[in-house]
């Protein structure tokens, strides 16, 4: 094991140990005295904010591996597409561009040798060549999926049209019994219907002087286009969970399209049973793809949450010898801020499959337009950014919300 992950794990694992100790401790004063002691709460506080900070570690290895699985999903179907026999192109040849594009994906260029490069650069679209270009992933997918965790554990998908319709199973047949020679009458039931993801524009306008354009001790270009990614990536993660359609993605949490398991009370308070009854509250199939999704804030609260044998229902992960992420419930779950505070009528907590539940269409990947003439009378060069994405629910049952009670 590598000694800095070694010292990660030894440093997660004491913490979480010393917070559960001093947890323990403060539930029993207050069971005993009604009251704990602010030196308890300071410690607390301060273990608190240590596991926090080890965090950003489990963040990044969620939301590699939801990642990683939408790579092989997109793999799995480029292959299948590719070695069909009106394709045109040799099963050979398909082979060597998925060993490249793996390749690629693990080494970057530096591991490619000169056949692997030919394989990945040719220009026709059907040997996979666009689908890796290393300007897209560096500047915008990857601060994308770091402010964004919807994105890393949705499924992602490119158009080049205005919106996307995707086949939808509506209702289904029920199979029925019958004699050997017993008549045989239809299973009626079985609909489809056409399901439509709208791509929405975002846009961003910022006027700089050109003498601070000149005098700036720093690249004020390059730092308007890293604000822009930051900017576009924190408002669609907002759309991705609560936006209401218009002119915008439908996020997660709008509207009673995802079902919700109550609280029960109206309060800020999350317990246990809560939890569980939610995790139940999923078929089998998702729950065993799940992830979870909260804030920071909620995060806190889960923390300190134990089950009937007075165990802590959160988990610290990296095991290494399985990789695993902490986990809730033994569910990995993802930090997303613009997931709603625990508090009375509002929805804290998300779980499901959510690679199979929410669909997010980019159209338009961040493009920002110099123009230096509108402005020049007032010394002023404008910057238009603009993107166009969409977003929706394509498999509602797929996944779940926590709702909190409002009376």
């Amino acid at each position: 094991m590598d000694d800095n992950i070694k010292t990660y794990l030894e440093g997660l694992n004491g913490a979480f140990e010393e917070f559960k100790a001093t947890n323990d401790q403060r539930v029993a004063e207050l069971e005993k005295k009604g009251d704990s002691d602010p030196l308890v709460e300071a410690k607390l506080a301060k273990i608190e904010a240590e596991l926090d900070r080890y965090e950003s570690v489990n963040q990044k290895l969620v939301q590699q591996e939801k990642t990683a699985e939408g790579f092989a999903e997109k793999l799995d179907s480029i292959e299948t597409m590719l070695k069909r026999p009106n394709a045109g192109v040799q099963v050979k040849q398909i082979d060597i561009a998925m060993k490249a594009w793996d390749k690629f994906m693990r080494k970057g260029n530096e591991g490619l040798d000169a056949e692997e490069t030919k394989a990945l650069t040719v220009g026709a679209a059907a040997t996979a060549g666009n689908l890796a270009p290393e300007e897209y992933v560096a500047e915008i997918i990857k601060i994308v999926t770091e402010i964004s965790p919807v994105r890393s554990v949705a499924r992602v998908r490119q158009t080049n049209s205005k919106e996307i319709e995707i086949p939808q199973k509506t209702a289904n047949f029920a199979a029925a019994w019958t004699a050997e020679t017993g008549t045989r009458a239809e299973t009626t039931g079985y609909t489809t219907a056409l399901k439509t993801i709208a791509t929405h524009e975002q846009y961003a306008m910022v006027d700089i002087s050109s003498q601070l354009l000149e005098d700036a001790a720093f690249d004020m270009e390059a730092e308007m286009n890293q604000e822009f990614a930051e900017q576009f990536a924190k408002s669609e993660g907002a759309a991705f969970i609560s936006g209401n359609g218009t002119n915008k993605p439908v996020g997660i949490t709008n509207g009673n399209v995802v079902a919700h398991t109550a609280t029960g009370a109206a309060s800020a308070a999350i317990t246990t049973d809560n939890l569980m009854d939610l995790v139940h509250g999923l078929k089998s199939d998702y729950a065993a793809n799940a992830t979870m999704m909260f804030n920071r804030t909620t995060l806190g609260i889960i923390r300190k949450l134990k089950d009937t044998a007075g165990q802590y229902i959160f988990q610290t992960g990296f095991s290494g010898q399985s990789g695993a992420p902490n986990t809730i419930i033994g569910i990995p779950y993802v930090e997303a801020p613009d997931v709603a505070d625990a508090a009375s009528g509002a929805k804290s907590v998300i779980i499901g499959d959510f690679r199979r539940g929410y669909m997010i269409v980019d159209r338009v990947a961040l493009s920002v337009l110099r123009d230096p003439y509108s402005q020049a009378s007032t010394g002023l060069v404008r910057y238009l950014a603009r993107k166009r994405v969409g977003g929706e629910v394509v498999l509602a049952e797929a996944m779940r919300v926590l709702k909190h009670a409002t009376s």
